[in-house]
């Protein structure tokens, strides 16, 4: 189920889709080619009744190099004779949405082809962008100047966490931010073609469903293989869908942080009639710390295309082993918790009227 690397991942879905006689819908990105000069796409699947009105949404690689996890959990779903009969006999419809960040799954980096973080990008550009002056007060420090970073970078950071704590840490870096196109957790200066894609995605399968639910497979945050739910949402809905374990960052439960613009925004604008309800099931990975040393070192990279390929590809793996454990263990910790929140989402899903 799990791949190595985004074209062998895309690949891996569509021979599954066309084993299992399903349609495929491709939604390319024009212009861009991957890491080795594949096609860039995001593919979808539907699976279940066309006539049922209620639907469960599956994304992957809303942060491209996290694609990995989903990815297996979309293909492992995809393969679930029992999970088909279900979703037949509850009425309710499946959409597994491959690699909505194609260009961060392919090159193992984050962000997109324009360094925009898809879960700060659901926003009003129109209106006054949210301010961030702690990520302002890092951001020097966080893309040094040369990487590994020298000795007085590592203890400045250092100190900071001493002196205000990681959590501040997580904050100030995490939150996002509108001023530092090259930075770290940049949202952007308009919407991306990954957000206006789910919005058309939502728009064309939602419409007529009454009830949509959304699980987003993310990995980072967290004790290592552990999914924890995090609601940005309708927390109450959310609850009684996914259980009382589901957290939420704006009552400050949640292991993130209370974003601007997450993705999962765009079910709420696109789909406001439906009943609907979304979460981020979160798989830990590292150590925060070293999680977002990784994520400054893919802006070093991106910052930095003369540095030799030896040292790129040594970066590309070191951030692939942050948010991907080559591990059977974790790996079966991430099949089991997945298809346990989608059985919940799918009979929460067939609750509503």
């Amino acid at each position: 189920m799990f791949s190595s690397t985004y074209r062998e991942a895309r690949q891996r879905f569509l021979d599954t889709a066309a084993e299992r006689g399903l349609a495929v819908d491709t939604r390319v990105l024009e212009g861009v080619a991957g890491l080795e000069g594949e096609l860039l796409a995001t593919d979808v699947v539907r699976i279940g009744p066309r006539s049922a009105r209620r639907m469960l949404v599956l994304t992957s690689a809303t942060h491209g190099v996290e694609g990995f996890c989903g990815s297996g959990a979309q293909i492992a779903l995809m393969r679930d004779d029992g999970l088909a009969a279900l979703v037949k006999q509850l009425d309710v419809a499946l959409l597994l949405v491959h690699a909505i960040n194609p260009y961060g799954f392919s090159f193992l980096s984050r962000t997109t082809e324009g360094n925009v973080d898809l879960n700060r990008n659901s926003i009003d550009f129109a209106a006054p962008l949210p301010q961030n002056p702690g990520y302002a007060e890092l951001h020097e420090l966080l893309i040094p100047a040369s990487w590994p970073p020298d000795e007085a970078n590592v203890q400045a950071i250092r100190g900071y966490i001493e002196e205000r704590g990681e959590w501040a840490y997580q904050q100030a870096v995490t939150t996002g931010q509108y001023t530092h196109p090259q930075g770290l957790f940049y949202g952007g200066a308009e919407t991306a073609w990954s957000t206006r894609t789910m919005r058309e995605l939502l728009t064309e399968y939602g419409e007529g469903c009454a009830s949509i639910g959304w699980i987003d497979f993310h990995t980072g945050l967290g004790p290592s293989g552990f999914g924890a739910k995090i609601c940005v949402g309708d927390v109450p809905r959310a609850r009684r869908w996914w259980g009382a374990d589901v957290t939420s960052p704006a009552d400050g439960t949640s292991i993130a942080a209370d974003i601007a613009g997450p993705l999962l925004d765009t079910l709420r604008q696109t789909c406001p009639r439906s009943a609907n309800a979304s979460i981020a099931v979160e798989y830990g990975t590292v150590p925060l710390t070293e999680m977002l040393d990784m994520l400054r070192a893919d802006q070093w990279m991106r910052q930095h295309a003369d540095a030799p390929d030896a040292v790129k590809h040594a970066i590309r793996q070191q951030i692939r082993a942050a948010f991907y454990i080559d591990d059977d263990v974790w790996r079966g910790k991430i099949l089991g918790q997945a298809r346990a929140a989608v059985l919940q989402g799918l009979y929460g899903l067939s609750r509503e009227a």
